[in-house]
Parts: structure tokens; C-alpha cells; sequence
């Protein structure tokens, strides 16, 4: 916080004090006559150049690259000058050279400070000023020059409140597209994460069956492939069809049945009938972690219990597992940070996950609403 004040204080005092200078010396010079009446105009009009000269100090560093173009624009506007003092001097019309070199500036500033901007845009800028020349001189060409002279200037400064405005629309938008990009990085980061290592011990396993001839051997490939392909193609999908996600889980445990050789109580509910969508492999880190640190753990008596109900638009998902004290680490592991990133980025303030930590058992609580 007080980097940014820094950051953005630093420049406004700058342009505040340096506005407010040379208003001072103007209105002593006599450039400036502001009558009681005018306060509020005034007081806009100071407000306006403080925030443009804040601008320009913001920017000053990328504006030294651009000295060329600015060494122009400051010609053309002591050009500008110039003829509206001769103007006043040889009591002249309102020349609308000077009209037109206005209208260039305010171009030429945008383009300087803005390039890109201006270079998306300026065929509106163009057409903009063309259609205020046609308003101004066909429309009402009854009025004299001086008339016409101050609605052009009129209407180029009220410009610039629209443009400052679609400026940070347009920044706005911009990064709200290099979040989404950021986001998917992330999550396409978070799935290439998940734990290969099911997959290599249950190769190993199917080594031995094949080398005992085992029956088992045939269902185990075909399992094995179904969660391969699910695993690479429906994977990089953003959402799944849950039930889609419910089969997966119900592979991966029975892929787990034909590996342990020790007795292992397995309960599995799913009430779910919805045809909700769902990002995927979500739920299989949660049934992983119970495997690893708790089957794994245990020599015998080991149980797993999972329910998925549906209430409403929400999904609860439960799992819940005994483990052996002596042998966790309580750390948190990788699956499961990698759960709760992927979580905060898919499912923002629609999603709340629970642990109920025990002596000797885990119970993990994911709701998520889906629609």
C-alpha cells in the first residue's frame, strides 16, 4: 500500500504544484482573468491540467524516448500561440489555422502518450473532428468566426474526459484478458502435476500378472487404458461431465482392489443422477491422498468410505479414511495444495473445503456448487 501512494502520490504533487505555479504567474501576468462567477470552472480547469501535467511526470521516462516528437509538438503549439497573439494584436477573426493546429496537438499528444491507443482508434479521433467541422461550420455558419472558434475548442476539451474514460476501459479490458490467460496457465500447470505415480506401480503390477498368467491381467489393461485416456484427453477439457468423473474414481479403486493383496474395506455411494458439469480430476487427488497415507500406512483394518450426493445445485463429496499415526507426514503435500489453487481459480466463492483430523482418522469434505 505505501509503495503505491508512492508511487502515484510522487507524480500528482508534482503536477499539482507545478499547475498551480504557473497558474499564479499567469494571473499576475494577466493571462489569466478569472472573475468571481467562474470559480467552479476554474477550479475544473485546474483540476483537468494538474491530472494531465501528473500524467506526463507518471510517464516521464518513456516520454524522454519521444523528445523528437514532442520537440514538434511544442513548435506547433508555440506556432499556435504565436498566430493568436498576432490575431488579437491586428484585431483579426479568430484564424482558423489556429483551429486547425489545435485540433493536430490534441492528435499528436494522444498519439505520443498513447500510441497504440490512438493507432487502434483513429479513425474515430478522424471522424470525430470531421463530423465537429461539418456541425460547426454548415450547421450553424450563421454565428461569427469567434463563435465558432470557441465551440470547436469547446468540444475538443470535452474530448478528452470521453477519451480518458474509454483509455481505461480499454486497460481495464486488457487486463482482465492477461488474468484469464494467467489463470489457464496456471490451471493447465496445476493438471500436468498430478502424481504419474499411480500409473508406474500399477504397470509394475501388471508385470507380475501377466508373468503368474493371471485373468486379472486383461480387465487391469483395459481399466488402466480407460484412466490413461481420461487422464490425457478429457483432462485438458475445462469442464466434464461428472458422471464421467464418478467412473474414473470408481476405476481407479477397483484398479487398488487388484493390487493390494491384504483385505481392504472399500464403501463407495454415489446418489448423484444430474448431468452436471465438472472440472476434472479433482476428487481423484482426495482419493489418492487416502490411499497413500492411509491403506498404505496400514497393515490391516484399513478402510476407505466415499459418498458424492447431489443438494441442489451443490455436489458434497466425502471421503474419509483410517491411517497409522507413526508413519504420516503432516505436512501438506503437493496433490493437495495443488487442489485448493485449482479450486480458488475455477470455483471462486463456490466452493468449501473441509478437514476433520482425528488420532487415527481423515475425513475430507469438498462442496462445490455447480451451477
Amino acid at each position: 500500500m505505501e509503495n503505491k501512494i508512492t508511487k502515484y502520490g510522487k507524480p500528482i504533487l508534482i503536477g499539482s504544484t507545478i499547475t498551480g505555479l504557473l497558474a499564479v504567474i499567469m494571473m499576475i501576468a494577466g493571462i489569466i482573468i478569472t472573475p468571481i462567477t467562474e470559480t467552479e470552472e476554474f477550479t475544473v480547469a485546474m483540476i483537468f491540467w494538474s491530472l494531465l501535467v501528473s500524467f506526463i511526470t507518471y510517464h516521464f521516462s518513456y516520454l524522454k524516448k519521444k523528445i523528437p516528437v514532442l520537440m514538434k509538438l511544442a513548435g506547433a503549439f508555440i506556432f499556435m500561440i504565436f498566430i493568436s497573439l498576432y490575431d488579437e494584436a491586428a484585431q483579426v477573426n479568430e484564424n482558423p489555422v489556429t483551429i486547425v493546429l489545435v485540433v493536430l496537438l490534441f492528435n499528436g499528444l494522444v498519439y505520443t502518450i498513447m500510441p497504440k491507443f490512438f493507432m487502434k482508434y483513429y479513425r474515430y479521433f478522424w471522424g470525430f473532428f470531421l463530423g465537429m467541422f461539418l456541425f460547426v461550420y454548415l450547421v450553424q455558419g450563421n454565428d461569427d468566426n469567434a463563435e465558432q472558434y470557441e465551440k470547436v475548442v469547446v468540444m475538443t476539451i470535452l474530448t478528452i474526459p470521453v477519451l480518458f474514460v474509454f483509455w481505461v476501459y480499454e486497460q481495464w479490458k486488457w487486463l482482465q484478458t492477461l488474468k484469464n490467460e494467467k489463470a489457464r496457465a496456471e490451471l493447465q500447470l496445476l493438471k500436468s502435476q498430478i502424481n504419474p505415480h499411480f500409473f508406474f506401480n500399477t504397470l509394475n503390477n501388471l508385470y507380475g500378472l501377466t508373468v503368474e498368467k493371471s485373468d486379472k491381467a486383461p480387465e487391469v489393461v483395459l481399466k488402466l487404458g480407460d484412466m490413461m485416456r481420461y487422464t490425457i484427453y478429457e483432462g485438458k477439457e475445462e469442464k466434464v461431465a461428472i458422471q464421467n468423473e464418478i467412473t474414473y474414481l470408481e476405476n481407479y479403486i477397483e484398479l487398488h482392489k487388484i493390487r493390494y493383496q491384504k483385505n481392504v474395506q472399500i464403501h463407495f455411494i454415489n446418489s448423484v443422477i444430474s448431468d452436471f458439469k465438472i472440472a476434472p480430476l479433482l476428487y481423484i487427488i482426495l482419493l489418492e491422498n487416502a490411499f497413500k497415507h492411509g491403506v498404505e500406512t496400514l497393515v490391516e483394518n484399513a478402510y476407505i468410505f466415499v459418498e458424492i450426493e447431489e443438494e441442489g445445485t451443490q455436489v458434497s463429496f466425502t471421503i474419509e479414511n483410517n491411517f497409522d499415526q507413526a508413519l504420516i507426514d503432516h505436512r501438506v503435500g503437493i496433490g493437495i495444495d495443488n487442489l485448493k489453487k485449482r479450486l480458488e481459480l475455477i470455483y471462486p466463492n463456490r466452493h468449501h473445503y473441509e478437514i476433520i483430523d482425528t488420532i487415527d482418522t481423515y475425513k475430507a469434505i469438498l462442496i462445490i456448487d455447480l451451477v
